[in-house]
């Protein structure tokens, strides 16, 4: 495993002994880590996982967009000498990849979308500036934040039998760095759907049955406007996908490249 800075962004890089390479992109509040649980599924194929701008170990830059996350994966690719790659993303992070893919179809090799959404909803909105702004406040608003989404976007199973998976995603999302947070509620708050009718690569969607950003109904939605898409709902599951149900996604990922 090598690590590099690329620009602003810290990049994890596995080497990998094929021509395939995956980029992992997670979601808000996330980091690398979000995919480290579903790594086997990717062989030995080349892994690049960043940290999004404003995001874990990567810096905060003055302003950020969808657009501009999808310049700095760019950016990354290019760097790195990377042509072609299966794309992998959760969250805020499957807007990300579906405005990449539709801008770039060329560097696209396939699609999987994790808690997939096309865009935040209307009422989610203002609702996530409202996070953007709570989030300014430092510190104790970080921990509070990560105290209710804990309690909002995992599943009942995951709060009664799993424990140790609300302790990671209460230390992710406490440890961003706070004006990033909040730097990526706006971008997300901002987010429009990409016209991904015409995308003609494989997609995978992966959702979970208490899933509230990317419902299984907007999973639905968003497999509706795609050709060739295969799409499952895990249950008790709820947005923390990897993290909730990590064996599963493995097996979905495994199968989805074979």
């Amino acid at each position: 495993m090598t690590t590099h800075q690329i620009d602003t962004l810290l990049v994890e890089d596995s080497g990998g002994a094929t021509g395939d390479a995956v980029l992992c992109i997670h979601g808000l509040g996330g980091s690398s880590n979000f995919w480290s649980p579903v790594m086997e599924a990717f062989g030995d194929r080349r892994v690049i996982r960043p940290d999004l701008a404003g995001a874990g170990r990567s810096a905060t830059p003055d302003r950020l967009s969808i657009a501009a996350h999808v310049a700095g994966l760019i950016r990354v690719l290019d760097v790195l000498g990377i042509d072609r790659v299966h794309l992998v993303a959760h969250s805020m992070g499957t807007i990300v990849a579906q405005h990449l893919a539709v801008e770039h179809p060329a560097r696209l090799r396939s699609l999987a979308l994790f808690g997939p959404l096309a865009a935040p909803p209307e009422p989610a909105r203002e609702a996530t500036r409202n996070r953007a702004r709570q989030a300014r406040q430092g510190a104790v608003a970080m921990q509070e934040i990560a105290d209710a989404i804990c309690k909002a976007a995992t599943s009942a199973e995951t709060k009664a039998d799993r424990p140790v998976v609300l302790a990671l995603v209460r230390e992710q999302i406490m440890r961003q760095p706070a004006e990033g947070y909040a730097l990526n509620c706006e971008a997300l708050a901002a987010a429009e759907p990409a016209r991904i009718e015409d995308l003609a690569i494989p997609v995978l969607l992966v959702t979970g049955d208490e899933d509230g950003v990317g419902t299984p109904a907007g999973t639905a939605a968003l497999a509706a406007r795609l050709k060739d898409v295969r799409s499952f709902v895990l249950q008790g599951c709820g947005h923390w996908t990897t993290y909730e149900k990590p064996f599963e996604c493995r097996r979905l990922l495994a199968d989805f490249y074979r």
